[in-house]
């Protein structure tokens, strides 16, 4: 019996002298794997986040753009040009004149184009009509479009923003 005690009171202290060694092996492969999961994480968030949340690009001040060439657009028509990162609308009205706005409509930031038919500028999201001022005068869009101010200089029509 007294080997047996013997053999139970070695096996404790050899137990007692390996946890008092250092960190038991179970903890240090449980912290490998727990950084390893952290990290995995991370890397799958942080481009999640980034793509939801996009930074923020500082548009160039941009006052006024080439629209188009004397002679581009007949009589009753109209054209889509670039106003720095937003589209804008230059209409050749019956009476030879040129207009020109903001083309996004001011009810859900739609894309408005000219009709001939109409001879006005129509919103094709939900039938938003603005006459040749740019007052809205049918449909849900609440406020008229921005209007430019139009410039003819040499063969350009030059459109700026009002000041």
């Amino acid at each position: 019996m007294e080997t047996g005690k013997v053999s139970q009171e070695q096996n404790l202290k050899r137990e007692d002298s390996q946890q008092s060694q250092g960190v038991p092996r179970r903890k240090i492969v449980n912290l490998l794997l727990g950084g390893g999961l952290l990290t995995t994480l991370g890397s799958i968030l942080v481009p999640l986040i980034n793509f939801i949340i996009p930074p923020k690009v500082q548009e160039a001040a941009q006052n006024s753009v080439v629209a188009a060439k004397v002679g581009e657009l007949p009589l009753n028509s109209g054209k889509i040009f670039r106003f720095g990162s937003k589209p804008g609308i230059l209409v050749h009205t019956q009476n030879d004149e040129y207009v020109a706005f903001s083309a996004i409509c001011t009810h859900l930031d739609c894309t408005v184009q000219y009709r001939q038919d109409f001879k006005h500028i129509w919103c094709a999201c939900h039938n938003g009509h603005f006459d040749l001022t740019g007052k809205n005068i049918s449909g849900p869009p609440p406020r008229p479009l921005e209007a430019y101010k139009v410039d003819i200089r040499e063969e350009d029509i030059v459109v700026s923003r009002s000041a």
